[in-house]
């Protein structure tokens, strides 16, 4: 959320000092994400020693319940969160969740460049991630991929939308008539991922936990260098290509080079690759990131300085060498090692 929300920052304060052991004194709003429906904040406390807040709509457990798993497995690159009074994970707050973590001055991997190591540590942290001996009754509660056409009927959906209706707001109206001058390019994206899905649901494939968001947004470097992965709101149970896509996949600006996709293999060890699960996500995660941008902008007119944003970041989707031409790109033998 890049716009603070309407809640006094009082409010804030007195209930996380009714639900936490800390005595927090002030908040800064901190305008990070993409998620509207998430607000950061930066909590200062009386004994100086600063706390990071997110204000969460539609969470899910899980989102605490796996960092506190992996902690506990020794992936010491995960933050966990602080518990409250009441030994919970996170305190209810009106139409929000409160969850609170310790604050690691540092930036994300969109606002600094990844050095060598810090690319090497993420390929040590996915394998670890994906080789952790998950508990019965944990797994039972994490999705299972089903390589869903949700999306991708979605997208359909917002395309005979937009050729049908007009729209007031004006950023709505210039993505409607984006969306139709790229009406082939989208139809070409749901076609691939279309045969892709049947293909892999006709196949035997390992499932392992998968991060299933891991851009540079979601990457912590602290001022001394540690590096740190963050935000476990979608964790999945899927083919480990789900993580492995996002290496390359043009989501984000890290990996420039095929050097940069070899420094994370180094980390992360021999890896064979279906390239069909690779390629099938690549296309997937643009769909789904198409869907989330036209749901912001075409059905609600909220968001305030926002929205231009959004917009962009759905343009720069369809640019030369972008997600689409990356993933158009990535071909698939039968199978490969890195």
């Amino acid at each position: 959320m890049l716009e603070k929300p309407n809640i006094q920052d009082a409010v804030i304060l007195s209930h996380l000092n009714a639900e936490y052991n800390q005595h927090a004194k002030e908040l800064r709003f901190l305008p990070l994400g993409a998620d509207m429906g998430t607000a950061v904040y930066q909590v200062s406390a009386n004994d100086g020693t600063d706390y990071f807040l997110k204000l969460r709509k539609g969470f899910k457990e899980l989102s605490v319940t796996i960092p506190l798993f992996l902690k506990s497995q020794g992936v010491k690159e995960i933050i966990s969160p602080i518990e409250t009074k009441s030994n919970q994970g996170w305190a209810d707050f009106g139409e929000y969740k409160m969850i609170l973590y310790p604050f690691i001055k540092g930036v994300n991997g969109f606002e600094a460049e990844l050095s060598n190591g810090h690319k090497r540590t993420l390929g040590v942290t996915l394998k670890a991630i994906h080789s952790a001996p998950i508990l019965p009754e944990l797994k039972r509660q994490i999705p299972q991929e089903t390589f869903s056409p949700k999306f991708r009927e979605s997208m359909k959906s917002f395309q005979e939308t937009v050729d049908e209706q007009t729209y007031d707001d004006p950023i709505a109206a210039k993505l409607a008539e984006f969306i139709k001058s790229k009406h082939g390019e989208i139809d070409h994206l749901i076609e691939k991922a279309n045969v892709l899905a049947s293909e892999l649901q006709s196949k035997p494939l390992e499932f392992v936990l998968c991060h299933a968001d891991i851009h540079g947004g979601n990457m912590l470097i602290g001022e001394t260098g540690e590096f740190h992965v963050v935000d476990w709101d979608t964790p999945l149970l899927a083919p480990k290509e789900r993580d492995l896509m996002f290496i390359g996949g043009g989501i984000d600006k890290i990996w420039k080079t095929e050097q940069d996709e070899v420094l994370f293999y180094e980390g992360y060890g021999d890896a064979k690759i279906n390239f069909a699960a690779l390629a099938y996500y690549r296309y997937e995660r643009v769909i789904e990131d198409l869907v989330a941008f036209c749901e912001q902008l075409l059905l609600s007119d909220e968001g305030g300085t926002d929205r231009d944003q959004v917009y962009r970041w759905f343009v720069s989707n369809f640019e030369s060498g972008g997600s689409i031409d990356i993933a158009d790109k990535t071909g698939y033998p039968n199978e490969d090692t890195k």
